[in-house]
């Protein structure tokens, strides 16, 4: 059975779509962008843009009773890609406890995203049954 993940702790939808859905032991999780939840800003920066996405997935992922540890998985879009470097560096710290093993991840170079944002980035889960 699906359930739906909402928390006030990321971004709600801008569109007609679920923050992320729970299926059996997975997790999908929407493409997250760097809306802080507490002022509604976007930063001008890509770092801070960085820094916020994975702490919104970080938010979703908390809500539903998933960790870090679970993602088996992300999309990183970036409108840059020239700023991979500074992109890798803050998502390495995110990740600072799977440094022997990152989830696997895609990364591309979009035209444009929602917002005007830098980046947005999904990601997918993944929970055994206790």
């Amino acid at each position: 059975m699906n359930q739906i993940i909402m928390t006030k702790q990321a971004p709600k939808a801008i569109g007609p779509y679920s923050q992320a859905i729970k299926i059996e032991n997975f997790l999908m999780i929407s493409g997250q962008i760097p809306i802080d939840v507490k002022s509604g800003c976007i930063p001008e920066n890509i770092a801070e843009q960085t820094y916020i996405v994975l702490n919104n997935i970080k938010s979703i992922i908390d809500e539903a009773g998933f960790s870090l540890r679970n993602i088996i998985k992300t999309t990183v879009f970036t409108t840059n890609l020239k700023k991979i470097d500074i992109i890798n560096e803050i998502y390495k710290k995110f990740f600072k406890d799977h440094q022997s093993h990152f989830p696997a991840r895609s990364c591309v170079e979009v035209q444009a995203l929602p917002r005007n944002v830098k980046i947005e980035i999904e990601a997918i889960a993944f929970k055994k049954n206790n």
